[in-house]
């Protein structure tokens, strides 16, 4: 009886009608290799299709049905990622917006009593914020300036008239005669974040006109004393140097968020730059250029004189230390030169500051009660507050 099957039991059998001969050991090595060979081609070839097909596929319809259907609640998105070829944010920022930062040079006529008259010379940064030439700085840099130059990044040099000037914010404003100057787009302080990468633009030293640094905003809302003035400002840790001053500081997208004006300098220090927030400046900005001066600052109507030493109390002729009227600036004022101002309202006076401290929330019209002592005696008088304008 044939058999339409293999007789396990009996190799020999097999062996005999099919001529079976035992394969050598090099065959059956190379049958192992084609099989592993074969077996990895399978598993990238099923990898590569798998990414390649199936997943894009799935993530396709995954977004569309996100789009489709709207899907808002979860918050599920696949951000958009743009690839800077150069490789570098911080040198494309600079290179649009270096042309937009110019360096001032200063020059002071100073009056001393050894040396008589002397001019004195001063080094800052400034931003071009129009094409017509009006550049914001600060008021720091341009204070009691006789003569103010502006040299761009070209090195072009230009005469600079002053607008205005504010010591409060510490914000000026000075032009240039030009057309379609390069000019810095305003961006928005309010948005800023703890972390972001920003770019600081100055003439550190007075010398080293457009010198790019970068950093991060470090804290947003520091209260820090410039030039005797509280102020609110950006801390960053971008490299600040004197000179900087007035300078620009620049968000990733090129905008003018900050204007430099503030370093904390000294044994181990280090990183520690300021600036007035952008929304700050603009405000003082607009009102200068619009009126010559920041409206709506109250005055008592007075200069005044700090006595704080000897040697200034003999030369006026007092005998007590404090802050004195030298003249009165405005009509029916009850004040009069000489008087020593003790206090104004509920705050105790001993410095010209502590006046500014006094007034700073007080509108035109405001009446403030102010203790002076007059012919030795002291006495209260009530003062109107009128609108201070700068002298020009």
């Amino acid at each position: 009886m044939s058999k339409d099957y293999i007789d396990v039991e009996s190799k020999d059998t097999y062996r005999n009608t099919y001529n079976y001969k035992k394969p050598s050991i090099l065959k059956r090595v190379l049958t192992v290799i084609l099989v592993v060979v074969f077996g990895l081609s399978c598993g990238v070839l099923g990898g590569y299709t798998a990414v390649n097909f199936f997943v894009p596929k799935m993530v396709e319809e995954k977004l569309e049905t996100l789009v489709n259907n709207g899907d808002t609640e979860t918050g599920t998105y696949i951000p958009t990622v743009t690839v800077d070829p150069s490789g570098s944010s911080v040198a494309m920022v600079a290179s649009v917006v270096s042309d937009t930062v110019v360096e001032i040079q200063t020059e002071t006529i100073t009056y001393a009593s050894y040396f008589g008259q002397y001019v004195s010379s001063g080094a800052g940064s400034g931003v071009i914020i129009s094409k017509d030439g009006y550049i914001v700085t600060n008021h720091h840099v341009i204070s009691g300036a006789t003569q103010i130059t502006v040299r761009t990044k070209n090195g072009q040099e230009y005469p600079a008239t002053l607008v205005g000037s504010d010591d409060r914010t510490d914000v000026a404003v000075i032009k240039i005669e030009g057309n379609d100057l390069p000019f810095a787009t305003i961006g928005d302080s309010n948005t800023l974040v703890v972390g972001q990468e920003v770019v600081a633009i100055g003439n550190p030293l007075g010398e080293l006109g457009g010198t790019v640094t970068n950093g991060i905003i470090s804290a947003l809302e520091r209260e820090i004393e410039v030039e005797g003035q509280m102020m609110t400002l950006l801390q960053t840790n971008a490299a600040i140097n004197p000179g900087n001053s007035g300078g620009g500081l620049f968000n990733m997208n090129g905008e003018l968020v900050g204007v430099v004006n503030a370093k904390s300098s000294g044994e181990g220090i280090e990183g520690l730059g300021f600036a007035i927030p952008v929304n700050t400046a603009q405000k003082v900005v607009n009102d200068i250029i619009e009126n010559g001066y920041v409206t709506g600052r109250v005055q008592l109507g007075i200069s005044a004189t700090s006595v704080n030493d000897l040697t200034s109390a003999y030369r006026y002729g007092v005998n007590r230390f404090g802050v004195y009227v030298n003249k009165v600036v405005v009509s029916n004022s009850p004040l009069k030169a000489g008087d020593l101002i003790v206090q104004i309202d509920d705050l105790m006076i001993s410095s010209i500051n502590d006046i500014t401290d006094a007034l700073y929330d007080k509108k035109v019209g405001d009446q403030v009660q102010v203790y002076v002592v007059r012919d030795r005696r002291e006495q209260v008088v009530t003062v109107t507050l009128t609108e201070y304008k700068p002298q020009n």
